[in-house]
């Protein structure tokens, strides 16, 4: 410093200080610790949760549950959930992984005693991790089956065929009806899935799969060799191949509702999918469905959202992007309604029989109806190819999410030995999974893949969405959480989201939680009927996530000294280097209270005074006056 310098410095905010908004196209990089990667665009973030929450379930399930529960009027629980569950969660999880900037398993500092359900969302999103990959490994069996002039499931007569094979297509009569009872025959595409694809016929049940079928597993090997190669370099990667994954599905579902509203027989479907039924709204189950629906749909609780957010920068608005996320799903989820019941109207009247009997909910709508539909239209495998594709890509920037939350959680928690050899890892976790997974490409791999769907996330799931709410608002406090949020946003949430995550969300889980168990059923695929110690295994698995939660809380408490009831309050008070990761966002009671800090005088004085235990928000301001106190008699 020379005399005269300063009159011609000029005060700069830092950038580290700033608003998105204030930032203009500053390179995002300056607000993260270098080691642990981020975004590297404004838009990665929201289109990875476009691409995550808008998957699979958007065209297979949204539409059938819609029809089934009373059509148009659905979608007055559907909205209703939305904005008591769906919004308030999905803002909830975003904010705690921004907060912090860490993953499912380190966001635990706030509470150390619940790290449990941190471990219980790793273990749910890896078991869903393993059977949704070989979901997209049948995609992409059927996407390589659609490269030809005629479709291999358009016409009996082949191998796999049995004498029950009859060819729908064209065979009514003159007055619309078919003279043959349908429900004794099976249409070609039916058979290619089970027989073919599946070879289904090799299996004697889940208890004795058969074999490896080998094409299937190329199909799960190239996927997961995809899958990997866009993770590679954690969220760098990933980040820029959303931009395709989560734009171009609308793209063809756009070419898909065109092409299927001008067909003869579009209305038909279209009415019998939105007509009001009104009287279903008296329903519990209608109401239950709609809960579910938004429930599994947005993807809250499985560590994805809160992952993808941990990447952002600190004051990124992720209020706003709440909404266009959770709002873009429900649309598209509709949107979709309208492109796959168009086509089975026109299926209906080709065939002379009514909608619900062509329609159906899960893979069979992916796999059977609609791959039969394509091979009634003109140029056939051109729109089969682009189905196939647009829920590849569906399922792809979803199972990015779910690989992304396992490293993120696994790497946070190790981070000195993981993150410069984060590619090896995913790479590790990768091969791991797709071994795990080659029990699905045996001949009795459906029965797996419906016992693991059935089960890895179900009560389990609602379980720690439950805890994580409670843990969040009622032992870190709701006052604390929302000035974390008054922190990095500008302000606090309103009274809305304040009563959804006191209230209105945990009761809607729990209702829904106790629905589940009371009304529970036996899995079953077709007319098959799972053995005892199937469902067994299945309620483990699922109870397993759940055991995880106190288990965790054992571990904590153990940790800590004194008396039990010591223990516990030690252990749900929020760690010493609880708060936003950079010493620049650090304010108020965060003040110099990171470890490695530049100026790690404070954290030494609060260890030294407080021993670390005792409450973090009280005695923030007591060090804060000691250090105040100490710089005055320096000066």
């Amino acid at each position: 410093w020379r005399p005269g310098i300063e009159s011609h410095i000029r005060p700069i905010t830092p950038d580290l200080l700033m608003t998105p908004s204030d930032q203009g196209d500053v390179d995002l990089d300056v607000d993260f610790a270098a080691d642990r990667g981020n975004w590297t665009g404004k838009l990665d973030f929201l289109l990875s949760c476009i691409g995550y929450c808008v998957g699979l379930g958007n065209v297979w399930r949204f539409p059938y549950r819609a029809y089934t529960n009373g059509g148009g009027a659905f979608l007055v629980p559907y909205f209703l959930m939305l904005a008591i569950c769906g919004i308030p969660l999905f803002f909830l999880e975003l904010s705690l992984g921004q907060f912090s900037s860490l993953g499912p398993l380190a966001v635990w500092k706030i509470s150390p005693l619940f790290k449990g359900a941190g471990a219980a969302m790793l273990l749910i999103v890896g078991l869903v991790a393993i059977y949704y990959n070989m979901i997209i490994a049948y995609v992409l069996f059927y996407l390589f089956a659609s490269l030809t002039s005629n479709l291999p499931w358009e016409h009996c007569g082949n191998w796999w065929n049995t004498d029950l094979c009859l060819e729908h297509r064209g065979s009514k009569g003159g007055n619309g009806a078919l003279p043959l009872n349908l429900t004794s025959t099976v249409s070609p595409s039916e058979e290619y899935w089970s027989r073919y694809v599946l070879h289904i016929q090799g299996s004697q049940g889940i208890g004795s799969p058969g074999e490896i079928r080998w094409n299937l597993c190329l199909c799960l090997l190239l996927a997961w060799v995809i899958v990997f190669l866009c993770i590679l370099k954690g969220v760098k990667s990933s980040g820029k191949v959303v931009y395709f994954t989560a734009t171009f599905p609308y793209l063809i579902l756009l070419m898909l509702l065109v092409r299927g509203v001008t067909l003869p027989g579009a209305w038909k479907g279209i009415q019998f999918y939105l007509t009001p039924q009104f009287h279903h709204l008296l329903s519990s189950k209608v109401w239950i469905e709609a809960a579910l629906q938004i429930f599994y749909s947005l993807g809250v609780g499985f560590g994805g959202l809160l992952t993808f957010a941990s990447y952002n920068t600190f004051h990124q608005n992720i209020y706003r992007d709440t909404f266009i996320v959770t709002l873009g799903n429900a649309v598209t989820s509709i949107l979709a309604g309208f492109a796959i019941f168009s086509v089975l109207g026109y299926m209906s009247q080709e065939l002379g029989v009514p909608v619900d009997q062509v329609a159906k909910a899960g893979p069979g709508l992916a796999f059977v109806v609609y791959p039969q539909a394509m091979t009634m239209l003109p140029l056939s495998p051109f729109w089969s190819f682009l189905f196939f594709f647009m829920l590849l890509t569906l399922g792809l920037d979803s199972q990015f999410a779910f690989l992304e939350t396992i490293v993120t959680a696994v790497t946070d928690e190790f981070p000195y030995y993981l993150r410069p050899k984060k590619a090896v890892f995913s790479g590790l976790i990768c091969v791991a999974m797709y071994l795990m997974g080659l029990v699905l490409t045996t001949d009795g791999g459906m029965y797996w893949l419906v016992l693991l769907d059935d089960y890895s996330a179900s009560f389990g799931l609602m379980v720690v969405v439950i805890t994580t709410c409670l843990a969040v608002t009622r032992v870190y406090g709701i006052q604390r959480f929302c000035r974390d949020i008054h922190m990095m946003l500008g302000f606090k949430p309103g009274l809305y989201f304040r009563a959804c995550w006191l209230f209105l969300s945990p009761a809607t889980l729990l209702a829904l939680l106790v629905y589940s168990i009371v009304k529970y059923q036996p899995s079953e695929y077709g007319s098959y009927r799972f053995p005892a110690w199937a469902e067994l295994l299945g309620i483990l698995m699922g109870l397993l996530s759940c055991l995880m939660i106190p288990a965790g809380m054992l571990v904590a408490v153990l940790r800590e000294e004194g008396s039990l009831w010591e223990r516990l309050q030690q252990a749900s008070r929020p760690a010493m280097d609880w708060g936003p990761s950079l010493e620049e966002n650090r304010t108020g009671m965060y003040v110099a209270t990171l470890a490695g800090s530049q100026s790690p005088k404070p954290l030494m004085v609060h260890m030294r005074k407080y021993g670390g235990i005792t409450s973090f928000e009280n005695t923030a301001i007591e060090v804060d006056r000691e250090i105040a106190e100490e710089e005055e008699s320096m000066m």
